[in-house]
């Protein structure tokens, strides 16, 4: 296994400039890689098997969608079956309607952790990443590179690196965060 110091990027610019502060520090090309991660969710096209069927935290949120809907359902019907002396029968139906979409949202928020954090997603990023086994440079100084360049999260990974590349990336897996997540800068320094 390699160390890999990674810095994610909300910029094409900023992500260039990290590369090119990297070689300017000496890191040989074949020791750095850059490549855009896709959002949460979108990673379906993958050749490694694909995305989580959900988010983490929201493990739940079917079941509870599922009894919300039902109650919702059976209340809105009730309230229906009330104004349906007014409006017709056509209220009994809308109000189920009503009552089993009300339902389901509150039943699925009701089911979801809040305890998951967001730094636990990769959020779409550019991503450098830095082969720092190689001796090109020092974690500490790649660390640097990538905050001075305006990263909005810089990664420790164990993983494999070949024909210049971080090869066994994985998008859906959680970032080792060397710093917390935080928000992006509106342009990197020039």
């Amino acid at each position: 296994m390699t160390t890999i110091i990674a810095g994610g990027f909300t910029t094409n610019e900023a992500a260039g400039q990290a590369l090119q502060l990297l070689v300017a520090a000496g890191v040989n090309e074949e020791n750095l890689c850059s490549f855009r991660v896709n959002p949460p969710g979108e990673h379906d096209g993958l050749a490694i098997g694909g995305d989580r069927p959900e988010s983490p935290g929201a493990t739940e949120a079917g079941g509870g969608a599922v009894k919300g809907a039902a109650v919702g359902a059976v209340a809105g019907a009730a309230a229906g079956a009330v104004v349906s002396t007014v409006l017709g029968p056509v209220a009994i139906a809308g109000g189920a309607g009503v009552g089993a979409y009300t339902g389901a949202l509150v039943g699925a928020l009701g089911k979801m952790d809040r305890h998951t954090h967001r730094d636990e997603l990769r959020p779409a990023e550019n991503l450098v990443a830095v082969n720092v086994d190689a001796g090109d440079i020092s974690e500490a100084r790649a660390i640097s590179i990538f905050e001075e360049c305006g990263a909005i999260q810089v990664e420790r990974a164990e993983g494999t690196w070949s024909n210049g590349e971080w090869s066994d990336f994985d998008p859906i897996t959680s970032p080792q965060l060397i710093r917390p997540t935080r928000e992006p800068r509106s342009a990197p320094p020039g």
